[in-house]
C-alpha cells in the first residue's frame, strides 16, 4: 500500500515541516522534512497500517529518509519547485482466510521485506484562490507530486516457505489541496493513482491513495 508522498513546500533555510495523514483503510502517515540551507532539505517518513478483516488481515510498516533541492519562483515567489530521492525500507504481512466444507479455517499466510529506492518532483503554489466559510475566507495550497519508485524483496515466505523474490517500478501521480487554517497549520487532502510498470504476482500496484491529514510549518516565507 502506497503512502503520502512527503511535499513540504520549503521556502527557505531552518524551516521545519511535519504532517499526519491517515487513508479510509487506517493507513497512518508521518511526514518530516527540514530545510538546512536556502536550497536544501532532507525529508524523514513513517507509515504503518494493522487491518483486521474476516477473510484478510493486512500489516504493512515502511520508514524512508531522503534529500533534495528545493526553489520558489514566481509572483511574490508563491511558487515552490521541489526534487527528493531517497531510501526505504519496510515490511508486510498478508492473511488470507479460507473456509473448507467441514467448517475449518485454513489460513495463507505471506511475509515480506523489501527495499525502496525513490526520487520525486514536487511543484505547488501557495495562496492562489481561498474559501469562504462563515464569512471567513481561508487561502487554498494547491500541489502536484510526480513520485517513481523501485521496490525490491529482500525476503519473501508463504507459510514459513521462502519463494522467489520479486521486485517492481511504480509510477504515482499525486495531487493535493490545502487549506490554511492560520500563519503555520493547513489541512490537507490528497488523492493519487499507482502504477506497476512490471507484470509481477505478488508485488503489483496498491491501492490509490485518498486521505486527509494536517500540515505544520514553521520558519518559512510569510505570504500576504
Amino acid at each position: 500500500m502506497p503512502n503520502v508522498p512527503n511535499s513540504p513546500m520549503l521556502t527557505k533555510k531552518n524551516e521545519v515541516h511535519a504532517s499526519g495523514h491517515i487513508s479510509l483503510r487506517g493507513n497512518v502517515n508521518i511526514n518530516t522534512a527540514y530545510a538546512v540551507s536556502d536550497h536544501v532539505g532532507v525529508l524523514f517518513n513513517g507509515s504503518f497500517i494493522n487491518q483486521q478483516r474476516n477473510k484478510k488481515d493486512f500489516r504493512q510498516d515502511l520508514v524512508e529518509g531522503g534529500a533534495g533541492y528545493f526553489t520558489t519562483f514566481g509572483p511574490d515567489n508563491s511558487r515552490i519547485l521541489e526534487f527528493y530521492g531517497g531510501l526505504g525500507r519496510g515490511s508486510t504481512e498478508r492473511i488470507y482466510r479460507n473456509t473448507d466444507r467441514n467448517g475449518l479455517i485454513i489460513s495463507d499466510i505471506q511475509n515480506v521485506n523489501f527495499n525502496k529506492i525513490f526520487f520525486q518532483v514536487n511543484y505547488s503554489s501557495k495562496e492562489q484562490k481561498s474559501l469562504t466559510l462563515f464569512s471567513k475566507k481561508y487561502p487554498l495550497n494547491y500541489g502536484t507530486i510526480f513520485r517513481i519508485s523501485h521496490l525490491t524483496m529482500t525476503d519473501f515466505k508463504i507459510n514459513n516457505i521462502t519463494k522467489p523474490f520479486e521486485d517492481n517500478v511504480f509510477i504515482e501521480p499525486v495531487f493535493f489541496t490545502r487549506l490554511k487554517l492560520n500563519e503555520n497549520i493547513q489541512l490537507q487532502y490528497t488523492s493519487g493513482s499507482n502504477f506497476g510498470l512490471k507484470n509481477r504476482d505478488f508485488m503489483t500496484a496498491g491501492s490509490s491513495v485518498f486521505t486527509i491529514g494536517v500540515v505544520v510549518n514553521v520558519g518559512g516565507t510569510k505570504f500576504n
